[in-house]
């Protein structure tokens, strides 16, 4: 068992979830409702908490890697090894500024869509689609009808 970056990451993930689950403690109890307002905050971090766990003993058993690739020496070699983090933020960046605009439906339906094809590639096209529309219409489905959630809708679209 080795311990390395990998395991620094989960014990500040457990160490976080931690310290959320003792402040979901000061979410205020109303009077009136069923279900207690920390009830979903609690299951996420309980999730986290498991999830940062498991990460944490999957990082103990892992060999220990042979770092030998060189760092990026130029401004464009740094750009070139991060270009995928970079894309998802400038993706991101945009979906929230059209967000007002494509409104809650389109907006992820074009998020998910853009960001499915630019980090696995234009040749999936139909399954990134597929994707795109299921997951973000069904969830827009759920809270919308089930869950009865207004979500924000846009001024070119009305969805």
């Amino acid at each position: 068992m080795t311990f390395n970056r990998d395991s620094i990451v989960a014990l500040c993930l457990i160490m976080t979830s931690g310290g959320l689950m003792v402040a979901s403690f000061d979410i205020r109890e109303p009077d009136y409702g069923v279900l207690s307002p920390a009830a979903w905050p609690r299951l996420i971090i309980i999730i986290m908490g498991v999830l940062g766990v498991l990460y944490f003993i999957q990082s103990l058993r892992m060999p220990k890697a042979n770092i030998s690739a060189e760092p990026p020496k130029s401004l464009v070699e740094f750009i070139a090894y991060w270009r995928n983090v970079f894309s998802v933020f400038i993706i991101f960046a945009a979906y929230l500024l059209a967000l007002p605009f494509l409104g809650m439906l389109i907006g992820n339906i074009a998020f998910s869509f853009i960001l499915l094809s630019a980090l696995g590639g234009w040749r999936p096209f139909v399954m990134h689609v597929l994707v795109a529309i299921g997951t973000s219409g069904g969830m827009w489905l759920l809270f919308t009808y089930a869950l009865e959630v207004f979500l924000p809708r846009g001024s070119l679209t009305g969805f």
